[in-house]
């Protein structure tokens, strides 16, 4: 049952093509086996005219032919069309049959066109079939005497083994083949677009361009609803980019007031408790501020080269935790271009290579491709890893592995959440995973090209 599954295709176009294609084939063999009832009946007819006017032609020879010459005519008609002639009357057929009444009609008829003189007219006329082999049998009773018995094959060709049969059965099962899958293909194209404009919607969605609201009326009822959901997205997005750009503002401004107040703290340990609290509060409403802004994707697509960026992200972490620069290198081609947001790009692996130096005291990341038009890029630490628990959950925002509540060390919960929307709105993915041996963490990152 699953192989057959496997076998019936995934897309609406193909699904829809095949199975009008398959109604279509029972149709024409439907059609065709009307058509080849038919057309045996008929050469049915056109056979037994044939075999009576042959016939006719030849009681007509030996009638007119005295006597002594008979045997001699039919000697030279014999095998003509593979007949059977003697000068006897109808032998005894185990299998032999009386015609039925409209062949024996259509066989006088056929006789009835070639007149004889009066007095050479046949006093009988007998006709029999045999089945095997399928024979018709007309035995004429001379006037004189004697008889004419003439065992003709009654083999009436079938229409399938006429050569234009299968031509036309080919060129008219093509032709509907080809109809119906440019019927379907061009009906079903709105649904791709429609796809493919709601995936642009996901990676970019200042930039997606609406879709154009024509055709057949129900695409362009939905294309309108789409564009309709597609503006109630970016204001809801521009909205709350507003309020928390809004919030920021109006709190630093607190935020330093304290700052400066608490620097006339006389407690030098009470003075570094409340800044330091301060600078994890200014921090952690900078990563919200920032998280906001990342889903806006107000940033314009242009070409990267991700090599470099990598390297770059590589040198300035270096910078910032020299203890661990022998422990970070790119391993990957020199130059590897796509296309995207550099500055999304850039936060994201800054957070992820940031994040394996934090806690894991190495970054080694690897670019790759791993398939057709995927690039995959691998961040290795040496860390303690983390619980398999909680290798889903710590991309969910101001989610952290790390329990306490200081910044330095369990940091805000916002930078794997930033990593995986600025990566999955340019249509990949991270996933998180324990290295074999039970030291060390890889975060793999998705991307297509």
């Amino acid at each position: 049952m699953i192989g057959r599954l496997r076998l019936w295709p995934a897309s609406l176009a193909w699904r829809t093509a095949i199975t009008l294609l398959v109604g279509f084939a029972i149709m024409q063999a439907i059609g065709l086996g009307i058509h080849t009832v038919n057309q045996m009946a008929l050469n049915h007819i056109i056979t037994e005219r044939e075999i009576a006017t042959r016939d006719a032609i030849l009681y007509r020879r030996v009638v007119l032919e005295p006597q002594d010459r008979r045997a001699a005519i039919v000697a030279t008609a014999q095998g003509v069309k593979g007949d059977v002639i003697s000068l006897d009357p109808i032998p005894p057929f185990s299998g032999s049959f009386d015609l039925p009444l409209p062949v024996r009609q259509i066989l006088r008829g056929a006789l009835l066109a070639f007149p004889t003189p009066p007095g050479m007219r046949p006093r009988r006329v007998l006709m029999r079939g045999a089945v095997e082999p399928p024979l018709l049998i007309m035995s004429f009773e001379l006037p004189d005497q004697g008889w004419l018995t003439i065992q003709s094959p009654f083999r009436p060709t079938p229409p399938w083994a006429t050569p234009g049969f299968a031509t036309a059965f080919l060129v008219m099962f093509g032709l509907g083949a080809v109809l119906i899958f440019w019927a379907v293909f061009r009906l079903t194209a709105p649904v791709r677009t429609l796809a493919e404009a709601a995936e642009q919607l996901g990676r970019d969605i200042q930039h997606a361009p609406a879709l154009p609201e024509s055709g057949p009326t129900e695409i362009a009822t939905a294309a309108v609803a789409f564009n309709t959901m597609a503006a109630r997205i970016r204001r809801f997005v521009e909205d709350r980019t507003f309020l928390l750009t809004a919030i920021g503002h109006d709190l630093r401004t607190p935020i330093t007031r304290l700052k400066l107040r608490t620097e006339f703290l006389e407690d030098e340990a009470q003075r570094e408790k409340f800044l330091g609290d301060l600078d994890e509060l200014e921090a952690m409403l900078a990563s919200t501020i920032a998280f906001g802004r990342d889903v806006a994707q107000t940033e314009a697509s242009v070409p990267i080269d991700l090599a470099t960026l990598l390297r770059t992200v590589i040198d300035e972490t270096s910078d910032i935790a020299p203890d661990c620069a022998a422990a970070m290198r790119y391993a990957g081609p020199d130059h590897c271009t796509l296309r995207g947001r550099p500055l999304a790009l850039k936060r994201a692996f800054a957070n992820l290579i940031g994040n394996a130096v934090k806690y894991g005291d190495a970054a080694r990341v690897t670019l790759h491709e791993a398939g057709h038009h995927t690039l995959r890029i691998d961040i290795e630490d040496d860390g303690a890893g983390i619980p398999p628990g909680e290798l889903e959950r710590v991309f969910e925002p101001f989610r952290r592995v790390e329990t306490s509540r200081n910044r330095e060390t369990g940091g805000s919960g916002l930078g794997l959440a930033i990593a995986r929307n600025a990566i999955r709105a340019h249509g990949g993915d991270i996933t998180l995973a324990n290295r074999s041996g039970g030291k060390g963490l890889i975060a793999t990152v998705y991307l297509p090209t």
